[in-house]
């Protein structure tokens, strides 16, 4: 089982940075400056990952009266925004992949900053009585290295090799797609026990729920065209795991009842939102505009 983990760690980080590597290749500049000069788009993403949706995994946690380590596991994710797979989740709904890899790492690294706190007032609030320290220079590096600077090598390519990100862009998208499918498949396996204990129990309604209502959130509370703003939404809907699994590490001692009950609510997290983005992905049969594509660098032009 450890050899079991460690390949699913690895598949994993091969996962995050072919994905972000291939979210860079079909970036450009100029699209990346038009997110991030949208204010209302970037106060609106901030509120609704930074504060409604931890808000959403302590109401959702206290009206479903969740036994403690599915609530802790729910909180966790809940206030843990910018998961690698908001930027999949854009590829397969056809959305706008540019903003929302542009967007996914922006939450990574600020939600690298809030998630202690957020969770430790939650927590408290909800009288668990437990501190939650982190290592956040630790998240951050994790971030620049897994999601920010794998992205930034693909935007570059595309702006100064043009010929070389539209040979490259196939292979990346297929090497993201394969390990797509393999780290879900070993989700499933390796925590198969825990999710099997828990049916019967709220805690897989819980992270559907969660799930749901963030994709719903993110996509009401963002700005710009349908394609944009359920782009949003996706990204709301997957949150990053690595901050849950380090604070439960610290903070809960790999307990495994937390442990479980984060992997229940991470697969029944996906479990909403895949579906949500394959129906979308079905209705969206038009091409976008060259150079505002879903992530395939356009043809190149003469000057």
């Amino acid at each position: 089982m450890d050899t079991l983990h460690l390949v699913l760690n690895a598949v994993t980080v091969i996962f995050i940075m072919a994905t972000m590597f291939a979210a860079g290749l079909g970036a450009t500049i100029p699209a990346l400056r038009g997110v991030f000069s949208n204010v209302p788009l970037l106060l609106l993403a901030l509120l609704a990952n930074m504060v409604i949706i931890p808000l959403l995994g302590w109401g959702i946690g206290t009206v479903l009266g969740l036994p403690s380590a599915s609530f802790v596991a729910l909180v966790l994710v809940a206030s843990s925004p910018g998961g690698p797979f908001g930027a999949k989740l854009a590829m397969v709904q056809n959305g706008d992949v540019v903003a929302g890899a542009a967007m996914q790492v922006l939450l990574a690294s600020i939600g690298s900053l809030t998630f202690a706190p957020t969770v430790n007032g939650i927590l408290t609030a909800a009288d668990i009585g437990t501190d939650v320290s982190l290592d956040v220079g630790a998240l951050v590096r994790t971030v620049a290295l897994l999601q920010l600077v794998p992205f930034a090598i693909g935007l570059l390519m595309r702006r100064y090799a043009m010929p070389t990100a539209q040979s490259w862009h196939p292979t990346a998208a297929a090497v993201s797609n394969i390990t797509f499918l393999i780290v879900l498949a070993g989700m499933l396996l390796g925590n198969w026990r825990a999710v099997v204990e828990l049916f019967g129990s709220l805690s897989l309604l819980a992270g559907f729920l969660l799930a749901a209502a963030a994709f719903g959130v993110g996509t009401l509370l963002a700005t710009g065209p349908p394609v944009r703003r359920t782009t949003m939404g996706g990204v709301a809907s997957v949150r990053n795991a690595g901050p849950a699994l380090a604070a439960i590490g610290l903070a809960f001692d790999n307990q495994t009842a937390v442990l479980g009950a984060l992997a229940a609510v991470l697969l029944s997290g996906l479990a909403a939102a895949l579906p949500i983005a394959t129906l979308l992905s079905r209705r969206r049969q038009t091409p976008a505009p060259p150079g505002t594509d879903h992530g395939t660098p356009p043809a190149r032009t003469r000057p």
